[in-house]
Parts: structure tokens; sequence; C-alpha cells
């Protein structure tokens, strides 16, 4: 079991640049390949950001390529996402995932454990 809580969303203005950051505990941390979802009202989840246990493959969304980058700390069972260049477009829950299965960073169905969000607003 992994147990994962995300944090560092809020209410910023176009331009603006927020870092959120996902904790986890449980199983060992470097096991495990991370991404990071976003969902926003009425639409699906999708896919921004994965990044291999080693942290040396990173995969984005095209939408957030660029602007958002992800990375890893494997000693603090900590992974970041990095948002620089904010657009209303983003606004949205931003939740973290954790999958020992490394062959799919881009499919929700790919991940074992989800943490319960963060809300990122960005006004216009």
């Amino acid at each position: 079991q992994v147990h994962l809580v995300e944090s560092g969303g809020g209410l910023v203005q176009a331009g603006d640049s927020l870092r959120l950051s996902c904790v986890a505990s449980g199983r060992t941390f470097s096991g495990y390949t991370m991404g990071w979802f976003r969902q926003a009202p009425g639409k699906e989840r999708e896919f921004v950001a994965g990044i291999h246990r080693s942290g040396y493959s990173t995969y984005y969304a095209d939408s957030v390529k660029r602007r958002f980058t992800i990375s890893r700390n494997n000693a603090k069972t900590t992974v970041y996402l990095q948002m620089n260049n904010l657009k209303p477009e983003d606004t949205a829950v931003y939740h973290c995932a954790a999958t020992r299965d490394g062959s799919d960073y881009y499919t929700p169905r790919a991940y074992s454990y989800w943490g319960q969000g963060t809300q990122v607003t960005v006004s216009s």
C-alpha cells in the first residue's frame, strides 16, 4: 500500500508559477513510476506528466511541455510538479499517482495508488 498526499495548490494569476509536491509513504518509493494527472469540472482525468522510478526519464502532455517540469527526490519520497507560465486552462484538481508498472505513463488505469488532489485555480 502507498499513501500519497499532495500540496502546493492555490489561486494564482495567469503567468504565475506554482510548485506541487506529493509525499509518499508506505512501500519503497523508488520502486514506483510516478505521475501527475488533473481533472477539471465536467472533464475526464487527463495525464499531465510522468517520471520513471529512477528519475532519468520524464514524459509530458503536449499542453504542458516547456511549461511544467516533473522531478522526484527518492530520499525524501517526494515527487514535484513545477508549473510555470500558468494559464486559465490549467485550472483543475491535480492528483499524483503511483504504479509499479512502468510500461504506461499516460493512462489513469495504469496507476494503482492515488492522492486526494490539490486544487489549482488560474485567473485570467
